[in-house]
């Protein structure tokens, strides 16, 4: 009878050695944040009802981005540091004077009051998405701006202290109303 007798290798330090090794890689790995828009979709229109409603041209502003990454407001080039005030301007006019608490010019071919303004977005189809996630983050802005406005002027604090029932008062004053549709 012959005895192997060959060398063998102790295999039990290897998977400690692995298990180190991927500990070691997932500490010091980074993971890119998630790039996105973060919204709530409108619910569908139930079967059997006709969702659309007409809306007064002067409350609608027009943004579009065009292939080329170039923004128009209303047919003029507007620059992206630019488009928070147009928007802010739009959204906060005040044209019927029904609005107690806007600050706008009451000019009447802008839109009647914030409940009546409606922002419409539309891009070409070779727009990059960063300048489609950037105007969509600069009109958030000028949203989140006029409801803090709104919370310091007539609640007298700021927006992140507000009590639930407030916060829905400060959206109430100034509905989030982007539509990406194409509007007629």
């Amino acid at each position: 009878m012959r005895h192997n007798t060959s060398p063998q290798v102790n295999a039990g330090s290897m998977a400690d050695i692995a298990f180190l090794l991927l500990i070691f890689f997932l500490v010091t790995t980074t993971i890119s944040a998630d790039k996105g828009i973060n919204r709530k979709l409108p619910a569908e229109c139930p079967p059997g009802q006709t969702c659309d409603t007409d809306i007064n041209e002067r409350n609608i502003l027009r943004v579009i981005i065009n292939n080329d990454d170039e923004i128009f407001v209303e047919d003029n080039i507007v620059a992206l540091s630019d488009l928070k005030e147009v928007a802010k301007a739009f959204l906060d006019n005040n044209g019927d004077a029904s609005c107690v608490y806007c600050n706008g010019k009451k000019d009447a071919k802008s839109s009647d009051n914030p409940n009546e303004a409606i922002i419409s977005l539309q891009n070409g189809k070779l727009t990059s998405y960063e300048m489609y996630v950037a105007v969509q983050d600069i009109l958030t802005q000028a949203y989140y701006e006029l409801r803090e406005d709104y919370a310091k002027s007539v609640l007298g604090k700021s927006a992140n202290k507000l009590t639930e029932a407030e916060l829905i008062k400060v959206k109430d004053a100034y509905p989030f109303l982007i539509s990406e549709a194409e509007t007629k």
